[in-house]
């Protein structure tokens, strides 16, 4: 069943210069079914990137982390329908073969060649099944194809993933454009399932890094589906330079006033994707924006937030339109965090349900259910106690999400 928000259109994504994209079916898991991607860079783009905290990492994760110490890129391949994740040696040999491929297809050096896999975690990936398909994806690649890379990635998604922003250093125009694929396993600790961004700004690796680091904290790593943090996270932003020719200053550091734009820009992309994300959880029909403040610190208010967006009990009130504010109570109360429950106010939408450790004398259960049937909800806490406050993003917990994880496999 596709998302309730599922976009009825895609906005055209504008070409990056200096990257190419191309699609195909590799037969992975499925027949005749795109499930490979391939993405090419000009010589001199910059990489940065970040992954899962996961103490299981899959194979590609561990092969990107070793390769993105030497801040370069030339070659991107992902693949769906299988994760390439705790699949011992093997997994090791099957990342080492594709690189070779990719390699031999591309004309890149291995130390350039970056790799993401999603799918079905455990089982062997067979690197072979690559042979020859590189080689023809690597001839018809072009500028326009990120829509078709972005439907080449999904897994249980319901529609592919797309966003771009516009930006400005030293007053000339750069682009950055992204995609991502995600609807389940969405917990992240660093990133998301696979995002991959581009940008023509002529900004170093070491730089890059920063700035991406910090957008992730407010945008990937600031949304949850099911609590659950994937062996697979993989965030890759690379950066062709080609706007130099534009006479965009070269970017040596982060803290280079002149890309303030570009900053907000890159968070923008960021949040925009991590949004698409939530909307396209397993089985969702809610959009929940969390919000808490008056909180000790910042990452205690995160800590709340995330307690709660994580609640099936919270989550399963919302997909029932119930505005079951005792559940916010408990999530708060077992985040592990400092709390008073008579400074405790909670709001759904502009209404005050919970106030001062009571019920709210005001409140008016019509309104509230009117707010619960909105497809997009906001949940406001204030603890009274500090000045700490985050936002995080969630969705409802569905019969079709039980439903499509019973079935993951079948």
């Amino acid at each position: 069943m596709t998302s309730p928000f599922a976009p009825t259109e895609f906005p055209p994504i504008p070409p990056i210069e200096g990257v190419r994209f191309a699609t195909g079916a590799a037969g992975i898991r499925y027949k005749e079914r795109t499930d490979v991607m391939l993405a090419l860079f000009d010589k001199g783009t910059q990489v940065a990137g970040v992954f899962t905290k996961s103490k299981c990492p899959s194979a590609p994760v561990d092969w990107c982390r070793t390769k993105l110490k030497g801040g370069k890129a030339r070659t991107l391949v992902v693949n769906s329908g299988n994760a390439n994740a705790f699949t011992g040696r093997t997994g090791t040999e099957a990342v080492k073969f594709t690189a070779a491929l990719a390699a031999k297809a591309t004309a890149a050096p291995a130390s350039e060649i970056f790799l993401a896999s999603t799918g079905v975690i455990g089982e062997p990936l067979d690197a072979s099944k690559f042979d020859g398909v590189l080689d023809r994806l690597a001839e018809a690649a072009s500028p326009d194809g990120m829509l078709e890379a972005a439907k080449a990635i999904m897994t249980t998604d319901t529609y592919p993933k797309v966003a771009f922003a516009k930006a400005e250093i030293g007053g000339v125009e750069v682009t950055i454009a992204g995609m991502a694929k995600g609807a389940g396993m969405i917990a992240p600790d660093m990133a998301t399932m696979l995002a991959f961004l581009f940008t023509d700004a002529p900004i170093d690796a070491e730089a890059l890094q920063t700035l991406l680091g910090k957008a992730v904290q407010v945008s990937f790593n600031a949304i949850t589906i099911d609590s659950d943090t994937s062996t697979s996270d993989t965030l890759l932003l690379f950066a062709t330079g080609a706007a130099k020719k534009r006479g965009v200053p070269r970017i040596a550091e982060a803290s280079d006033r002149r890309i303030a734009s570009f900053k907000q820009a890159l968070q923008n992309v960021c949040l925009d994707l991590a949004h698409q994300i939530v909307k396209d959880g397993e089985g969702a029909r809610k959009f929940v924006e969390i919000t808490v403040e008056g909180a000790a610190s910042s990452g205690a208010a995160k800590r709340i937030a995330l307690s709660i967006a994580n609640s099936p009990l919270v989550k399963t009130a919302i997909a029932g339109e119930d505005a079951n504010w005792g559940r916010i109570v408990m999530a708060i109360g077992k985040a592990g965090e400092k709390a008073e429950r008579d400074k405790l106010a909670i709001w759904f939408g502009n209404i005050r349900v919970a106030h001062k450790g009571l019920r709210d004398p005001k409140y008016d259960e019509a309104e509230v259910s009117a707010i619960m049937r909105k497809p997009e909800i906001r949940i406001q806490v204030d603890l009274g106690l500090g000045r700490g406050k985050a936002t995080v993003w969630t969705c409802d917990l569905t019969k079709e999400y039980v439903a499509i994880n019973g079935d993951y496999r079948s």
